[in-house]
């Protein structure tokens, strides 16, 4: 394009070398300013600007495509932020577009912009360098080698997961060396992983990682590895679903879910399309086992007797969890929780509670095995009893009465249950 044609392109008329020459050397900042983004200005008096004392000027002639590349040479080691970053933005733009047929010289003017930019100190400025590069076959294979190992995520991931020009031997070097999670995400992500770089990332355990890995269908993963991971599943729930989404698994890790993943994973391990006869029928009877189990949970919740037995029996039925019922006004758990651990009938638990007894409510809780700061709270809101009335701990925590004395209790009111039954 000639140069009338650039700035007629640009809404403005030609200007004459002499005039650039002028205005380039004006004592006025705005006046050099105003034409350090013109591209019908010939190549040496963009050179000449690139070290202007304004970064204003400097920052526009950074922006502007035709400035020669010796010119970006100096600019990339601009003392001003604003400047580097405006060359590598211009930069990011030019290089899908240029020719790999181009002159060579100008070529590797462009390298050595790249090399300089992806070392600067400022990580906005690398990682657009980075997100330029990361998937250009023909980019300078050593700037995406030190990409690849920037300490910023930012920087680093764009290349590990897309670049052409990281060897499985690279990215198991990166990995074995130690790198953040990000950057194991983002080689986990990867396009056809290779069975290799998937046991490297494996026997880093991350977490985040390996969900990433799993969720990848291209990624290439040894059963063995797969099995390992399955078994590991049970504890780590996030691996769970891309486990179950994986395209193919063996009938014996799909057996192993369906074990413990939770009732909406097992239904779509059993939609899988790759079940063999045995596996199929396997699964099947689980889920209707699982539905079975839920019932009997859901009746179990429904009688609360029914669920505070199931909670004493497996040992689950404690004070955290008679507190929490006390919390949700659930006055039914609290009564035959209390039954059940203190070994008495409800009746009792219920006549101690009416007679609005502190000392009764006391003695309940401690036969119950819970602590004299929970017999406070039931002595408030399940035995009526008013706070001027309360029995409190002696010493913070320890019962106020002794043995003997809650003992008595306890047979006193035996006594006129037993009576009032007969």
């Amino acid at each position: 394009m000639s140069q009338a044609a650039k700035a007629g392109a640009q809404g403005q008329a030609p200007i004459s070398y002499e005039d650039s020459k002028r205005l380039a050397a004006d004592a006025d900042p705005k006046v050099r300013a105003g034409i350090a983004l013109r591209e019908d200005i010939r190549p040496e008096v963009l050179y000449f600007m690139a070290e202007d004392d304004s970064a204003e000027v400097r920052g526009r002639i950074a922006a502007n495509r035709v400035t020669p590349r010796q010119a970006d040479l100096i600019l990339a080691r601009d003392r001003d932020e604003a400047v580097r970053r405006k060359l590598a933005d211009k930069i990011a733009d030019l290089l899908p577009d240029l020719d790999p047929g181009g002159q060579e010289q100008a070529r590797n003017y462009l390298i050595e912009v790249i090399e300089i930019l992806a070392q600067d100190q400022v990580v906005r400025i690398r990682q657009i360098i980075a997100e330029t590069l990361q998937d250009v076959v023909d980019a300078p294979p050593g700037v995406v080698q030190r990409l690849a190992r920037d300490i910023e995520e930012v920087v680093a991931r764009p290349v590990l997961e897309f670049s052409p020009l990281l060897s499985d031997r690279d990215l198991i070097e990166i990995i074995e060396g130690g790198t953040g999670q990000g950057q194991l995400s983002a080689i986990s992500r990867r396009y056809g992983l290779g069975e290799k770089v998937a046991d490297a990332i494996v026997k880093v355990k991350d977490t985040v990682a390996v969900s990433a890995l799993l969720e990848n269908d291209s990624a290439q993963i040894r059963e063995d590895a797969l099995d390992g991971l399955v078994d590991a599943a049970m504890k780590v729930t996030a691996w769970q679903k891309p486990l179950v989404l994986r395209p193919k698994l063996s009938s014996g890790a799909v057996r192993k879910l369906a074990g413990f993943v939770a009732g909406s994973l097992l239904s779509m391990l059993s939609a899988r399309q790759d079940l063999d006869g045995k596996t199929a029928r396997a699964l099947s009877k689980e889920v209707k086992r699982r539905l079975n189990e839920e019932k009997g949970d859901d009746a179990a919740a429904a009688d609360p007797a029914a669920e505070v037995k199931r909670l004493h029996e497996t040992g689950r039925l404690d004070e955290k969890f008679m507190t929490s019922a006390l919390n949700g006004g659930d006055r039914d758990k609290v009564r035959h929780g209390l039954a059940r651990c203190a070994e008495m009938p409800i009746a009792m638990v219920d006549h101690i509670f009416s007679a609005h007894s502190a000392k009764g409510v006391t003695a309940l809780t401690w036969k119950a095995g819970f602590s004299m700061r929970f017999a406070v709270q039931l002595q408030l809101r399940m035995g009526g009893i008013a706070p001027n009335q309360v029995l409190n701990p002696r010493g913070g925590t320890d019962y106020p009465l002794s043995e003997d004395e809650l003992t008595w209790q306890l047979e006193f009111f035996e006594g006129l249950v037993g009576w009032s039954e007969d």
